[in-house]
Formats: structure tokens, sequence, C-alpha cells
């Protein structure tokens, strides 16, 4: 009777873990239940105390999931290479390859020249992005009639990856203009502010430095940042239309040979033209730029990610359940030729 006893309790706990998991991650209660059944059976052949391993068990599921969920980022990133399996030790290996080889058209003079191709190796260290840990207290798990825990989650999960994605979108955005990366500015009307409008001229404009510059017409790929996304919707009715129709992500495939997106939080250049350092405080002259960069050319990669966690059950001074997250991350161009941006006119 005993046993049965503690089967069925098991088999409840494992439940109401599920229920958790699978509230805070967006996963279906049965995948989670199996999941919490299976660690807690592992976990019965080792000498701990039952509620620490319960914890352990949610700690497996929360890291197992979010691993899959950081898998994705989606939006500007889609199509992006992805570099996860040459990361070792939070550090990955990226090549540069040579100079291409001439084209000989109906060539008659033999022999015909050798050339070697020199690639160059760059050991990339992944950046290191922590969430500061959050408590939940058994007194509010009590008094509150939702769950706060997977709240907690899911709103650290959220927030890592928005972060991540900011910074990944100023990673890939040009440091300045030069002869490679054309960083252009806006020629239209003064938009009240004493800021000038995009127009579909400039994005012309952005189309021919990459032209001149050889870049394939596949794979441009352009980001918004909101004012010049509003600009054209203002500017352009064939903007305008997809731009509502779209649910999320790409709003086209093709304006003027750009895949066009928009993000929120776009790099900020400052009076001088320059990019300013990511989180940098804002300054008098600073304008949001839109991106232009080449997937194809670009990469990204995650490392570890670890999901740090104290059950209220090991703290029993304060009662309280901790949590924090360590993501382990980098995107960045492989070559930045024929990436550029637009930047906002003073009038």
């Amino acid at each position: 009777m005993k046993h049965i006893s503690s089967l069925f309790y098991t088999l409840f706990t494992c439940l109401i873990m599920a229920v958790a998991v699978g509230m805070a991650l967006d996963i279906g209660i049965g995948a989670a239940f199996l999941g919490c059944a299976a660690g807690s059976a592992l976990l019965s052949f080792l000498p701990m105390p039952q509620g620490v391993a319960h914890a352990v068990v949610l700690k497996q599921m929360w890291e197992t999931e979010l691993v899959e969920k950081f898998r994705a980022f989606g939006e500007f990133l889609a199509g992006v290479s992805r570099k996860d399996q040459y990361v070792g030790n939070n550090v990955i290996n990226i090549t540069e390859i040579g100079a291409d080889p001439t084209v000989l058209i109906n060539n008659n003079t033999y022999p015909i020249a050798v050339a070697q191709r020199t690639d160059d190796n760059i050991a990339v260290a992944l950046n290191k992005y922590d969430t500061t840990n959050t408590k939940v207290t058994d007194d509010e798990l009590y008094a509150l009639p939702y769950d706060k825990e997977g709240s907690v989650i899911r709103q650290h999960r959220d927030t890592l990856n928005e972060q991540i994605l900011s910074h990944a979108l100023h990673s890939l955005c040009v440091a300045g203009n030069t002869a490679d990366t054309p960083v252009l500015q806006t020629t239209g009307a003064d938009d009240g502010t004493g800021r000038k409008r995009l127009v579909p001229a400039d994005i012309i404009r952005l189309q021919l430095a990459l032209d001149n510059l050889k870049v394939p017409q596949q794979g441009r790929r352009l980001v918004l940042c909101p004012e010049h996304c509003a600009d054209l919707l203002l500017a352009d009715l064939s903007f305008a239309l997809p731009y509502h129709n779209a649910k999320e992500g790409m709003i086209l495939p093709s304006y003027y040979g750009f895949e066009t997106y928009k993000y929120v939080n776009a790099p900020v250049f400052n009076a001088a033209a320059a990019k300013k350092a990511f989180g940098a405080a804002g300054a008098a002259g600073d304008r949001k730029a839109s991106v232009v960069f080449l997937p194809g050319r670009s990469f990204t990669a995650n490392g570890d990610l670890k999901f740090y966690y104290r059950d209220a059950s090991m703290d029993p001074e304060n009662r309280q359940t901790v949590c924090g997250y360590r993501l382990w991350s980098v995107t960045l161009p492989v070559k930045t030729t024929g990436f550029g941006a637009i930047i906002s006119a003073n009038v």
C-alpha cells in the first residue's frame, strides 16, 4: 500500500510539474508529463531527497525546451546560416575566404597562371548574455491566482531573446560609410522635426550602390527602423498594401531588390554618421539606422545555455524560488562588403 501511495504521489507531482513546464514553455502537457516522468524515474535511482529530485527534473526540462526556443530566432535572421556545431568552449573559428579566381574567356595563352588562395582563420568568442535573477516566494504563490513561476520563466526567455536579436542587428550593421560599406542619408521632405524622410528614391540609390559593388541581387536584406518604415507607408502605396497584410517577419520579398523587414530596436548612429556602441546613452544628433546585410555572408551561433534554478524547498530560510539564465551567442558578418545602412539626414 505504501508503494502504491508513493507511485500515485510521484505521478501527481509529475502532472503538476508538467502543467507548470507546459504553460511556461508553450508545449503540450502530454509531452511535458512524459519528460517529467522519465526524469523522475531516472532520478529515483540516485540517493537524493525527493524535493531536490523534482527541482532537478524541472531544471532539465526547462533547459532542454529553452534550447529549442533559442534555435529559432525568426524575424530578420531567417535563413542566416547557423554554426552551432562549430562552437567549442563558447568560441567559434570563422574562415574568411581569399580572392576569387579570374575567369578567362576564349583563352589561347598557356600555361594558365596559377594563384594560391589565402584564407584567414579568425577565432571569435561568443557573447555572454545573463539575466538578473528573479525570486518568487512561497507566500506569493499561495496568494496569487495565476502561475507566477511560469510567467517569470517566459519573461526571462522573451527578454533574453529580444536582447540577443537587438545585438545581432547591431553587429550586422556597418560602422560607417566606406567604399565597400555604403551608408546613405535620406533625401525626403521635413517630417516636422527637422528630419528628412526616407523616400523610394533613397532605396534605389542604395540598390545602385550595391550594384556598383557587384553584390549578387539575390539575398539582399533590408531591415527598416520604425521611422523609415513609417516614411514608406506614407510615400508608397506599393509598400503600404503588403505591410497591412504581413502577419510577421518579412514585409515584402522584393522591394526594389531587397527582402524587406522591420525591427524596432534599430542601431543608432551619432551626429558624425558613425555607429554608436550597443546600449550607449542617447545624445543630441543621434539617429536610428535601417540596416542592409547579406544573409549568405552572415552567420549566427549559440553556445552553452544555462538555466540557474533554486527551488524554495532548498531555501528553508527564505522559502523562495530563484531563477536566471545565461546564454552564449553571436551573430556576425563573415565579410562586410555589400553591407550598408540608411540614416536620416537633417533638414
